[in-house]
């Protein structure tokens, strides 16, 4: 036995009666041909009858089946149908109602307008050619339409009159069809496919006019119908008040049915045709300005937001929309908004991700080379160290998002001393003013550009970074200025235990070897050099520049007044402290009471300080490491070890306040 008997055969039948179905509704959606039921998946509370059914018949199921309701969800068109459909019900004493079809509004294969006029302005937002069916009295109203002669199809009376009329408004050869009808639904949709049209344009001219055989053509095709002349007018329920109604009715909750679209570039042609798919079967569209006006069609509600948090409301408030499209550019696992939008919807929401196509792959196929090596980033809106990427990798490839992004970063190439390296800038991609060159770093010095660009940077002479920490001493330009020595900043550095993301302090950095194997370790994060003497400054950032740290802040002052401004660390080196290791620690646990310490002291007076420090602040020690490092020194044909000056290396933990 079904609850609700629906007759389908339009897209929102197909709708209804799958919303009914997810809300556990026991339904049975009538078709009349066995190409209707394609559209519909049966499952454990949907059934689907392909048969045409006359008033009789349909008596027959009503009293068979005693449905709870009836929904006439058939098309605009099919009045005889729907009287059927009406004195059925009457006659057995069940409820009826009808769904409308929203007047003027495209479904998944027909939009309806008033006149010819309508029409042309519909099709001014359409490409793709078009199949006139029309006849040749009003062919000169398409005129208006931009390259018509391309675009238009005209199938017309084979008279020379006609013929010639034509002919006179520029529209001949394959471009004009003189053929007298009837013509079977197989016949159009062989002309549909000869042409490539993806509109058909026609009169309401009823059965004899061959209407019925024009929609099903087009709808096996895939093309949009645009008839003129709409059905008369009926009283009813939308489709979106149906389902609120049925909602209520049935006891169900209703979940929006949410896609996020990923729509490719922006242009037309980089829409997938899922997701040509997904735009049909929407009936509002939510995202950016610019990405929802490069796709949006004449049916949809739009609403331009690009805030996830926003979006979600918007979506709250319209749950009970029939679809809801979430246009993002690009890809939807392409640093998209996708990610956000997934956590914040999934639970709430029936949603489902479509892909696009990234800028990545279609930049990189337009310059032809592969992006399966490519470190592949973004700066757009964040901080991605891109020196430190291209500078350790041979290509890398990342969206920009301002009009000097190139400019500036061709700007600091050159300053880390990589001039050579090729840029290759797309902008732009895919519009009609698409922008795609190549130049090396030094040829873009303040370019300015389009916001809306991509660039990827080949560097031939890439150093490989090493997988652990540990630059050997002879790789850093040395002064008088004292340095951690190698082994010592191996051990310290791995007592520290750097995320990629860290925010690290290098209190007393002297040359920066600290702090430039902190900063190529935490490349994601940033490291602050505190140094006070002039020869160590100068030191420091000729080894920022050699090393290309970009990440590297060079912080000239006295610690820890020099600190205080500073962002929150989540972990320091402490190598000199002037005899300021009190203060030092003091302000490092106030700016963060987890910030992990690690302290050199070479002096016995630094380390008692330091255990002193321990003892006052009650805190809680992982470890004290003493080092003592000798090295061989050659001495004629024998090696003699030299030993260097014994270091303490002591290692606050996180939470390092005992309770």
């Amino acid at each position: 036995m079904y609850k609700v008997i629906v007759f389908a055969g339009t897209t929102e039948g197909y709708e209804i009666s799958r919303f009914l179905s997810l809300g556990k509704v026991a339904v049975c959606a009538c078709v009349a041909t066995e190409y209707g039921s394609r559209s519909l998946e049966k499952n454990e509370y949907l059934e689907v009858k392909a048969q045409r059914m006359d008033q009789v018949q349909m008596e027959a199921f009503f009293g068979a089946h005693q449905p709870e309701l009836v929904l006439d969800a058939t098309h605009p068109y099919a009045a005889d149908v729907t009287e059927n459909i009406r004195r059925a019900c009457e006659n057995t004493g069940t409820e009826y109602l009808r769904i409308l079809r929203a007047e003027g509004t495209l479904t998944d294969s027909e939009v309806y307008v008033a006149d010819v006029e309508e029409a042309v302005s519909w099709l001014e937002h359409t490409e793709g050619n078009i199949f006139l069916t029309t006849g040749s009295k009003e062919l000169a109203r398409f005129k208006r339409l931009k390259n018509y002669q391309e675009r238009l199809y005209a199938r017309v009376l084979s008279l020379p009159s006609v013929l010639e009329t034509c002919r006179e408004m520029g529209l001949e050869g394959r471009h004009l069809i003189g053929m007298q009808g009837p013509f079977s639904t197989e016949l159009n949709e062989v002309m549909l496919r000869q042409y490539d049209c993806r509109y058909l344009v026609t009169k309401n001219s009823g059965k004899a006019g061959g209407f019925e055989e024009k929609l099903q053509a087009a709808r096996n095709v895939g093309a949009v119908t645009v008839v003129i002349g709409r059905p008369s007018r009926e009283t009813g329920l939308s489709l979106r008040e149906g389902k609120k109604l049925l909602a209520e009715r049935f006891g169900f909750a209703v979940r929006p049915q949410v896609t996020l679209l990923g729509i490719g570039m922006g242009a037309r042609e980089t829409l997938t045709k899922e997701g040509e798919a997904v735009l049909e079967q929407s009936s509002l569209l939510i995202g950016a300005k610019r990405i929802v006006d490069s796709v949006k069609l004449a049916h949809h509600r739009v609403e331009y937001e690009y805030r996830s948090e926003e979006i979600g409301r918007l979506i709250d408030q319209n749950a009970d929309s029939e679809k809801i499209a979430v246009v993002l550019s690009g890809d939807v696992g392409f640093y998209s908004g996708a990610r956000k939008l997934t956590e914040l919807l999934a639970q709430n929401c029936d949603l489902r991700m479509v892909c696009g196509i990234s800028s990545v792959v279609y930049f990189m196929a337009k310059i032809g080379l592969s992006w399966d090596d490519a470190q592949i980033v973004s700066a757009h809106g964040r901080d991605c160290n891109l020196i430190s990427c291209i500078r350790c990798h041979p290509k890398v490839f990342s969206i920009m998002g301002t009009t000097d992004g190139i400019g500036r970063l061709a700007e600091k190439l050159c300053q880390y001393e990589m001039g050579h390296v090729r840029l290759y800038v797309g902008e732009n991609l895919s519009y009609p003013e698409e922008n795609i060159f190549s130049a090396s770093a030094a040829q873009l010095v303040g370019y300015q550009g389009d916001a809306l660009c991509v660039v990827c940077a080949v560097n031939e002479t890439a150093a490989t970074q090493n997988a652990v920490h540990g630059i050997r001493d002879s790789a850093f330009i040395r002064g008088k200025a004292p340095m951690t020595k190698e082994e010592v900043r191996t051990v310290s550095l791995a007592k520290l235990e750097l995320k990629e993301d860290s925010i690290c302090y290098d209190v007393g950095a002297g040359t920066g070897s600290v702090s430039v194997e902190m900063a190529l370790r935490a490349w994601k994060g940033r490291v602050y050099a505190i140094e006070k003497k002039t020869d160590a400054l100068e030191l420091l950032q000729k080894n920022r520049i050699r090393f290309a740290v970009d990440n590297l802040e060079i912080v000239s002052g006295t610690a820890p007044e020099a600190m205080e401004d500073l962002p929150v660390p989540t972990h320091a080196f402490i190598g000199g402290s002037s005899g300021n290791l009190k203060a030092i620690v003091n302000l490092l646990l106030k700016k963060n009471p987890q910030v992990k310490i690690v302290i050199n002291c070479i002096t016995l007076e630094t380390a008692a300080e330091a255990l002193q420090l321990i003892r006052e602040r009650n805190m809680e020690t992982s470890e004290i490491v003493q080092l003592c490092v000798s090295r061989s020194k050659s001495i004629a044909d024998y090696h003699m070890m030299m030993g260097e000056n014994p270091i303490y290396i002591i290692t606050l933990n996180e939470g390092v306040q005992k309770i």
